[in-house]
């Protein structure tokens, strides 16, 4: 039982860091149609606007390589919220307090540490006399099948771009006018993509095989769309994510919020000695 509950803990912990909408491989080209000045050019439509504009924003937010982030993931049975800081200078880095609104952990902050090799969480109680339990995710992958392919290419690769860049490789995104995110002055954008699209505009890391398993596993658990809304700030970085599904049987809202770009994301990794891997809790 303990097994299974910090099984469906860290699956919440990895849909939380927003990694659905992950690595849009085609932005490059996609992204061509916006232009390149990132701006309202003479003639163009209001797609190629948005387009040269998001193209623009990924470009600034990739290039502050770490930021301060706090957000919410809210599911069929609780609202997991986090708060911390990601760096994806090398890789992908980060280090998070986690907290549940229900279950065996409900109410109790946890510490979740990501590197590109392997998630680390402190559920606040000693697990064979180490604090930390360790989730490989080349262990997750052959656990999970397609999804844990999935999610292992996301971790090793995430940062907030990757939504920026899916909308521009789907050329599916408006504008839907200007709002104020805590305090921030930013320019709304929104696009929508069946599960299908978005499996796959994911990573050319993912097999052909693994691409086809992922469609049928998510189309049989009720999956409907995905709706993607970026906040642009005036300086042209990301603000805030919300990612949902729509249509479906599958209830999935996630909302980040980005600021303090450039910050300083300390190394955090747990000793060696002070860590256990999750295939081996609960044995002897």
């Amino acid at each position: 039982m303990r097994s299974t509950r910090m099984a469906a803990v860290v699956a919440g912990v990895v849909m939380m860091a927003g990694l659905t909408a992950c690595n849009g491989g085609k932005s490059d080209n996609a992204g061509g149609s916006g232009g390149s000045d990132g701006g309202a050019g003479s003639g163009q439509s209001p797609l190629q606007v948005a387009l040269a504009s998001l193209k623009t924003a990924a470009q600034q937010t990739g290039g502050k390589k770490s930021a301060e982030v706090d957000g919410t993931l809210k599911n069929a049975t609780s609202t997991q919220s986090m708060k911390g800081a990601m760096d994806w200078s090398q890789g992908m880095r980060m280090n998070l307090d986690i907290t549940q609104s229900a279950g065996m952990m409900a109410g109790k902050p946890m510490k979740a540490v990501y590197t590109s090799d392997a998630m680390y969480m402190n559920l606040g109680t000693p697990m064979g006399g180490k604090s930390w339990v360790k989730y490989d995710y080349d262990a997750l992958a052959k656990k999970m099948g397609p999804a844990g392919a999935l999610i292992k290419d996301q971790m090793n690769n995430n940062n907030p771009t990757r939504a920026m860049e899916l909308l521009i490789a789907s050329g599916k995104v408006k504008e839907a006018g200007k709002e104020d995110v805590r305090g921030v002055q930013a320019t709304h954008y929104t696009g929508t993509l069946s599960i299908s699209e978005l499996t796959r505009m994911q990573s050319k890391n993912i097999s052909e095989s693994d691409m086809k398993a992922l469609e049928q596993q998510l189309k049989q658990s009720g999956a409907g769309q995905e709706a993607i809304d970026l906040w642009i700030g005036s300086d042209n970085l990301l603000v805030k994510k919300r990612e949902q599904l729509v249509g479906g049987k599958v209830p999935y809202d996630s909302t980040v919020f980005y600021s303090h770009y450039g910050t300083k994301v300390p190394d955090q990794v747990p000793a060696a000695g002070d860590t256990v891997d999750f295939d081996k809790v609960g044995k002897p």
